[in-house]
């Protein structure tokens, strides 16, 4: 297969990009710098422009740019770059798909599970609806969504990948590590909000099935057993052999990372469940915490 992948170099993009390579497809990497050799393609997403060559008959475009949505606190600034960075990289490959003449075998965008926004015990699956406007992250995943909707009228294939919290090296899993090996680590605020989370061996293996497929829809990523923040606390604590007995106040998080960002990332409660990709057929390797702990703690 030759796929093409905007935002390869990222966290996901990476571990996607070396499962390709190592079952032997063609990747295609956009990039931002002048293109070196067969294996890249320049692209400027605040620009609107990609070479229309390298997508042209592809099996499988994915699309994973975007600036991280925890990197930074979120002054204007920040917020304004984490939506247009989305934006830009999905409305430039979308009108480069419509130019072709050999569209790609399917589409696949990414998304995230802020499109439910904060639904405290409510079980969400891909047919519940967005959550509230007032939500940054809420706009942002509608916007991203919307950006792509003009590859389905070209009967492409278009997938949306509403990913949820990605346990692999890196990402949220990195920044909470170092407290919970030191025995500091413990529930943040009440621990009462539900974190969906999947393995980052799953989140691949997940846009490999849909891709192969050639699968079309919204497919919440996560796995099926998402837990309450005080739960996956003490999970990751055992998994340490670590006590996880000290709280961390809900004032602090909001001080160290600004209030907004933190109730984004780490006060949103929403349990999400992966309904539509189960229908495909798809099994995760890791569907409770406990199994996943082995292989994502060795990797990190």
């Amino acid at each position: 297969m030759k796929v093409v992948i905007g935002g390869a170099s990222g966290f996901l993009g990476q571990a996607l990009t070396a499962r390709l390579e190592a079952r032997g497809d063609d990747v295609v990497r956009l990039v931002r710098r002048p293109a070196v050799g067969s294996g890249e393609a320049q692209w400027d997403p605040a620009a609107g422009a990609v070479e229309p060559a390298a997508l042209e008959g592809a099996d499988a475009v994915v699309n994973l740019g975007g600036v991280g949505i925890g990197d930074h606190r979120w002054d204007k600034e920040y917020k304004e770059a984490i939506l247009d960075s989305r934006v830009q990289a999905t409305s430039t490959l979308a009108r480069a798909v419509g130019s072709l003449s050999r569209p790609p075998g399917v589409f696949v965008s990414a998304s995230a599970i802020g499109f439910y926004g904060d639904r405290g015990d409510e079980t969400l699956t891909e047919d519940s609806l967005s959550g509230p406007a007032s939500d940054h992250l809420v706009q942002v995943t509608k916007q991203w969504e919307n950006a792509a909707v003009s590859v389905a009228d070209l009967a492409v294939p278009l997938a949306f990948l509403r990913t949820g919290i990605v346990l692999g090296a890196g990402g949220v899993l990195g920044r909470l590590l170092l407290p919970f090996k030191l025995g500091v680590g413990g529930k943040m605020g009440d621990g009462k909000q539900w974190w969906s989370w999947v393995s980052l061996d799953d989140q691949v293996r997940a846009t490999l099935h849909i891709n192969d497929g050639k699968l079309a829809g919204v497919f919440n990523v996560t796995a099926p057993n998402p837990v309450r923040n005080s739960d996956f606390a003490r999970s990751l604590a055992k998994a340490l052999h670590r006590p996880a007995v000290i709280p961390t106040p809900a004032f602090a998080l909001k001080t160290l990372l600004g209030a907004e960002r933190a109730e984004a990332l780490i006060f949103t409660s929403a349990r999400v469940l992966p309904a539509a990709l189960q229908a495909t057929g798809f099994e995760f390797d890791h569907e409770t915490l406990e199994a996943a702990w082995p292989v994502v703690l060795a990797k990190s």
